[in-house]
Formats: C-alpha cells, structure tokens, sequence
C-alpha cells in the first residue's frame, strides 16, 4: 500500500500535466474549432447510445448501437453546417440585387440619419459603392487569401474533430481491465472536461434560444406593429442564435448589428435597438448567473475574469474556450477538495 499509493500520486499528477499541456496546445495550434466539434458529438453519441443499447444484448450490439449513433450524428452535423452555409446564401441572393435593393438602400437611409461628416465618407451610388469595394479587396488581397485559407482550414477541423469525437465514444466499450492506470487517469481527466464542456454548451444553448426569442418577437413583432420592417431580419435571427452561444460577447455582437441596420432606417429605430441591446444584454447577466453559474456554481464575475485572461492570452479562441476550462479546472479542485 505504501508503494502503490506514491505511484498512483504520480500518474494522477502526471495526467494533470498532460490535460494541461494538452489543452494550452489546443489554444496555441488553433485546435480548438476540432476540440469543440468532438465533444460536441461525444456527449451527443454518449447520450443516446444508452437508449439503443437497451435493447440489444453483449459487446458486439452495443458498439453497433454506438457506431450507428455516431454515424447518424456526425451526418446531421455536417448537413446542419452546409445547410447553414446554403441558408446564407440564399438569404444573399443574387450579388445585383444585393447592392442594389439591400446595401444601396441601407446606405441611403443612412445618410440621411448621420452627421455631414459621416455621410460625405458614405458612397453616393452602386457603382461607386461598388467601386469602393473593390478598392478594399484589392488593397486587402492578401488578407482575404487568408481569411479564406482560414476558413477551410476550420472548417477541415471541425469534419476531423466530428469523426475523432465518435471514436473517442466507441472507445468507451473497452473493458476497464484493459486500460492501464495513466490511461484510466487521463480518461477520467477527459470525462470531466466533457462533463465541463455538457453544462457550459447547454446552458449557452438555452441563453441563445432565450436571446433568440426575445429577438425574433422585437424584430417580427413589436418592430411590424409600428410600421417599421428591417432588413435581412431571417439573418440577424440566425445570426443572434449562432453569435449567441458565445457567453456576454456574442449577445454585444448581434444587437450591435440589429442597431446599426435600426439606424440605417431611421434614427429612432436605431435608438429602440440600442434599448434593446441594453435590456437583453442585463438579461444575459441574470441568465448566465442563473444557469450557467448554476451548473458550475461559479458566479459571473468569475467567468468575465477567465474570459478576459484567456481573451488577451489567446484572442478569440480563448474567449470561447474559457467558459469551458475554467468549468473543467474548478471541477478538477473540487475533486480534490481544494475548494
């Protein structure tokens, strides 16, 4: 007992620092789209694979039930990503139409709302709104090669992390005899930081529906009522859920957007917007103290401190990853009793 018990220290402690550096190399090799992608299917497979399992017998059926999940789920998310991708799409529209009946008209609105030295920055036409568009992608070319090198480099890991996700779920049918004691530990590392990762996910899901609500009946609704239609509504609705499952910062980014379309109608619209930024963004205190400090019990300011750190530290990755780990690191002290 007095020999094994310094060993067993040694892997749990030696697992806490392969966690560690595992998770600060998700941050530092921009892994983390990948991280998100396979846990988001391996507690949707981990979830669902019980109910299967129920009902067929021995090993073999429930891998099968476990690989059958897994490959439904992986094939939804992937149609849920390239449906979302065709949405916008078609939301766009033909790229005519878009300067002309979309931007061009935004544009003239805003004119006549903003101050001269605003509106003689403004373009005076489609072709000269055009024009300066142009202008913009060639003095950025290069920027754009990579914002679109970036962006299917995401979204290659995204497919990676979706299919190593399922894997890693398949891999829980293994017998625990045959995992060694530094696997053990590191797989209990992982089934709290997948635990973290379920309380912090859901309850983000949860806020956004809320937000989303809020601001599909402002935008459908309570706008309509006095005469007042925005543009390109369906996107800014779409845009609230998906911006919304960022904690505090993505509530900021999806009225800043309705506020500045409120303005291009007229200025007590945009005024109305800035409003509703205000009482949803309070809003989004009280829901994340409620629900999402209520899953980790971990007041707001505590997550704000882990996000901001993590934010200057690793840019936005760390911002949406800080939730994550601090959940995970406080669910860590907690088992050993150290807070």
């Amino acid at each position: 007992m007095d020999v094994a018990s310094p060993r067993t220290h040694a892997i749990r402690i030696a697992s806490y620092i392969a966690m560690g550096l595992g998770l600060f190399l998700v941050l530092y090799l921009r892994l983390l789209p990948a991280l998100l992608a396979g846990l988001l299917v391996y507690e949707v497979v981990v979830s669902v694979a019980p109910l299967m399992g129920r009902r067929l017998s021995g090993d073999r059926a429930r891998v099968l039930a476990v690989a059958l999940v897994a490959v439904i789920v992986v094939g939804l998310l992937t149609l849920l990503i390239l449906g979302g991708i065709s949405f916008f799409r078609n939301e766009i529209g033909n790229p005519e139409d878009l300067w002309q009946n979309k931007l061009m008209p935004l544009v003239e609105r805003a004119r006549e709302q903003m101050p001269q030295a605003v509106v003689a920055r403004l373009p005076e036409s489609v072709d000269a709104l055009r024009v300066t568009a142009l202008d913009w992608a060639r003095s950025n070319a290069v920027t754009l090669q990579l914002a679109g090198k970036e962006a299917a480099r995401v979204l290659v890991h995204i497919l990676i992390g979706l299919v190593l996700g399922a894997i890693v779920a398949l891999s829980r049918t293994r017998p625990s005899h045959q995992v060694g004691p530094f696997a053990a530990e590191l797989s209990l590392r992982s089934a709290r930081l997948a635990d973290a990762f379920h309380n912090i996910v859901f309850a983000q899901i949860k806020i956004s529906l809320v937000n989303t609500l809020l601001t599909a009946i402002y935008l459908l609704c309570i706008l309509p009522l006095f005469g007042v239609h925005l543009p390109l509504t369906k996107t800014l609705i779409v845009i609230t859920f998906l911006v919304g499952l960022l904690p505090v910062i993505g509530n900021l980014l999806s009225n800043t957007a309705i506020t500045i379309v409120g303005l291009s109608v007229s200025l007590s619209v945009g005024i109305g917007a800035l409003a509703f930024l205000v009482v949803i963004h309070k809003l989004e205190y009280f829901l994340n103290a409620r629900i999402v400090g209520s899953q980790i019990r971990a007041r707001a300011w505590e997550l704000l401190v882990a996000m901001l750190l993590c934010e200057a530290a690793f840019g936005l990755p760390g911002l949406v990853a800080a939730p994550i780990f601090y959940a995970y690191l406080k669910s860590e002290l907690e088992a050993e009793r150290l807070i």
